[in-house]
């Protein structure tokens, strides 16, 4: 039994080898891809979550300089923030569905 090598296999050897590589890059490349976008998407919702209490917090600050009788600014900032907020409620009812 005799085997050769000729220049032909080595380059189609080459030639499938550079191919399973693509394939794998890629694949790789794609998991890699997905695995950032859900960690992104999870710091996301962690941000989220952060700027809700953080405006709740505001709210109630405002509400409180409103019943210690501070006026002007604060009613309408109050008021922006109320309506911003109630807005942001709605369109989270909206994502859930």
């Amino acid at each position: 039994m005799e085997v050769t090598i000729s220049a032909d296999t080595i380059i189609e050897a080459a030639a499938l080898l550079t191919a399973i590589g693509a394939i794998v890059g890629i694949i790789f490349g794609a998991f890699k891809f997905v695995e950032r976008d859900k960690r992104q998407n999870r710091e996301l919702a962690g941000i989220k979550q952060e700027q809700t209490l953080i405006c709740y917090g505001v709210l109630a600050c405002l509400k409180g300089l409103k019943e210690q009788g501070c006026n002007g600014p604060v009613t309408e900032a109050l008021n922006k923030l109320e309506r911003h907020l109630n807005i942001a409620a709605h369109e989270m009812e909206d994502d859930s569905k």
